[in-house]
């Protein structure tokens, strides 16, 4: 029986919504080098967003895999003595054994030298050059091997490549080229129509901004008289095809391009993950592609940062690259996993440390949900028999834990449909503290000691359990192992239905249902660069104010952020009202008038309190807290000796 797919994702047969279909791929990988941090966080977030969608009633289909033509790959192969097929299969082999070890739930993996690849290719190259949008001609300019693509001079940085600091070697010879520049106009038109087509916003503006420039053809072959590793041209034996041309066409061939039934499932719903380093060929190359060929475009494109390790982007040849595995078998997968999902505010560069992974984890993973897990556990099997005990008459207390549950599992959801990972683990971590407060404000341990008490010990007990199995199902596509864990003290089993619709209502967890409790979920770790401090004397700590733990401290989200607009709150002397970009727009109210104008603020870096809750000021509502302090002639913004990343958190 035939499907078809409306808007929102969902299949039709003969008018009736019978399922809802989600997309993911991530880039697939080059491959000249050996995976590192950047490819793992980039394949964890498509994982993450697969087993949400999954979790969510979504039929998934997930693709990775590897790029293998091109001249990098020659080089490679020649440098490590070998052909490039054996290199391929090599260094994509890596990539291939890598994701199961980092709990990745991949559909497919391709690769560019699959033989149902290489068919698609040739068959979108004939279709293309069969509608007169491909022809033969001369080029000559700057061409980076690193990039495999040209770069016009006003491109080049002091005449080097921008992206890999290597003067490109001058390049003229005859070649294919697609009609990009045809449907310049169409692409303009496309994504102002469809607005959230390039997220975040900020890469769709920087697309927009390549487009009102001229827009060249691109060059779609090489020679095979320099170079013959890859896919020939069904229509000229003596070329085979440019990288672009043959990497991007994978999206279709892994669901089946053109008549495959996933093809038609999955197309309308596909969700493009990438690094914002291949912008210009996903938000312009491929539109432009697809257009040509006569296929609908992709849903969206999302697009991430890099990952700064010691002040630069990652790169081999800087020897600054983090291998995941290193880091995974030090500290465990699920650290790994929320420490690159936690960190990164999504769109913007997230400096890489080894000191505050180790932070992340004593802090968040131990102190806040270890612990929470340990304290409800022991004191379950202590007072309820390893039993679920029943939930009797619920208090006003008991109400909030409840709201506050409700509100995390609406937030979480909320940020998935956003992409705004970093900030639903924040209010995942804000049920857990709640939760930990309910223990200390309810007292089981007081309640244990008087029978007289013990429906009111058995609702709480209750309400603790049923918040460790909420919490699991809100973590578990981020840490599917610790995940697990919890469910298994809750003795929750996979035949157990245990999805986001299960955990929209509160009371999911069986009364009886036999529990047990384990190991520490996540024991405290030491940061193996760290060194004795000195011993410090009574006499040399005068505290103005109690001593703050550093784990309390690590609690403030505080993070750079970019005035946009800056504007007088009426009727108040003393207000401004801010709209500032941290990653995400977002308005904040501050006391400052007295000491800057609003037009003064405008571009202004300032640092902010990312994690408040908002608060209402003169009716309007401020989400973000600004830092100053004071001078001798009024406040003063805190500033900075050089210019930070926009969202990056201030250490």
């Amino acid at each position: 029986m035939q499907l078809s797919v409306d808007a929102g994702g969902f299949l039709k047969r003969e008018g009736l919504f019978v399922e809802k279909a989600y997309y993911i791929t991530t880039p697939i990988y080059y491959v000249n080098a050996s995976p590192h941090i950047g490819h793992a966080y980039t394949t964890i977030v498509a994982d993450v967003l697969a087993r949400y969608h999954r979790l969510s009633g979504y039929r998934v289909f997930f693709l990775t895999g590897t790029d293998e033509h091109g001249d990098k790959i020659v080089e490679a192969a020649r440098g490590a003595n070998t052909t490039p097929k054996e290199y391929a299969d090599r260094i994509s082999a890596q990539f291939r054994n890598l994701w199961p070890q980092l709990a990745v739930t991949n559909d497919y993996f391709i690769r560019t030298t699959d033989t149902n690849h290489v068919d698609t290719v040739r068959l979108i190259l004939k279709k293309v050059y069969d509608a007169g949008d491909i022809y033969f001609g001369k080029y000559e300019g700057y061409y980076c091997v690193g990039c495999e693509r040209f770069y016009t001079e006003k491109e080049l940085v002091n005449g080097l490549c921008p992206d890999h600091n290597a003067a490109p070697e001058y390049r003229e010879e005859s070649n294919y080229f697609f009609k990009m520049s045809k449907y310049k106009d169409w692409l303009i038109e496309y994504i102002k129509d469809h607005p959230d087509f390039i997220r975040p916003e900020r890469y769709k503006n920087e697309v927009l901004a390549f487009l009102r420039e001229p827009l060249e053809d691109l060059c779609i072959s090489r020679p095979k008289s320099r170079l013959n590793w890859g896919i020939t041209l069904p229509f000229d034996e003596d070329y085979v095809t440019y990288v672009w041309f043959d990497a991007l066409i994978n999206y279709i061939t892994g669901p089946g391009y053109p008549d495959g039934e996933k093809f038609r499932v999955f197309w309308p719903n596909a969700q493009h993950l990438i690094a914002k380093d291949i912008l210009k060929p996903h938000g312009i190359y491929w539109p432009t592609m697809l257009k040509a060929a006569g296929i609908e475009p992709y849903r969206h494109l999302n697009v991430h940062g890099y990952w700064i390790v010691d002040q630069s982007k990652m790169s081999k040849s800087l020897g600054n690259v983090i291998k995941p595995l290193d880091l995974k078998d030090t500290y465990g997968l699920d650290p790994f996993r929320y420490f690159l999902l936690r960190e990164m505010v999504f769109g913007l560069d997230s400096s890489f440390s080894e000191e505050s992974f180790v932070q992340r984890i004593n802090s968040d993973l131990a102190n806040d949900l270890g612990n929470l897990v340990s304290r409800t556990m022991t004191m379950a099997m202590k007072y309820c028999a390893g039993k679920v005990p029943e939930a009797h008459t619920q208090t006003e207390e008991d109400r909030l834990l409840v709201a506050a549950a409700g509100k995390a599992v609406a937030e979480v959801e909320n940020c998935f449909q956003e992409l705004t990972l970093h900030r639903a683990l924040i209010a995942i971590w804000d049920f857990i503290n709640v939760t930990n407060k309910y223990i200390v404000e309810q007292e089981p341990w007081r309640l244990g000691q008087d029978t007289a008490n013990k429906s009111r010990l058995e609702t709480v007990i209750y309400n603790l359990l049923e918040s460790l199995r909420i919490i699991a199902i809100l973590v578990s596509p981020f840490m599917p192992g610790s995940a697990e864990k919890i469910m298994d003290q809750l003795g929750i089993t996979s035949a157990d239905s245990q999805d986001f619709d299960s955990i929209r209502s509160w009371g999911g967890i069986t009364h009886g249902k036999s529990i047990k409790r384990s190991d520490a979920l996540f024991p405290r770790v030491k940061f193996e660069k760290e060194r004795e401090k000195p011993e410090v004397t009574e006499k040399e700590i005068q505290p103005v104010k109690p001593l703050m733990d550093y784990a309390d401290f690590e609690k403030v989200d505080l993070r750079v952020a970019k005035v946009i607009e800056a504007e007088a709150v009426p009727k108040s002397s003393k207000l401004l009202k801010l709209t500032i970009d941290m990653g995400e727009k977002r308005t904040l109210v501050a006391g400052i008038a007295k000491d800057y104008k609003p037009e003064d603020l405008i571009g202004k870096k300032i640092v902010v309190v990312a994690n408040l809750k908002p608060t209402k000021m003169m009716g309007i509502e401020s989400q973000a807290m600004l830092l100053a302090a004071d001078t001798e002639d009024g406040l003063t913004l805190l500033c900075f000796d050089r210019e930070p990343v926009t969202g990056a958190r201030i250490r």
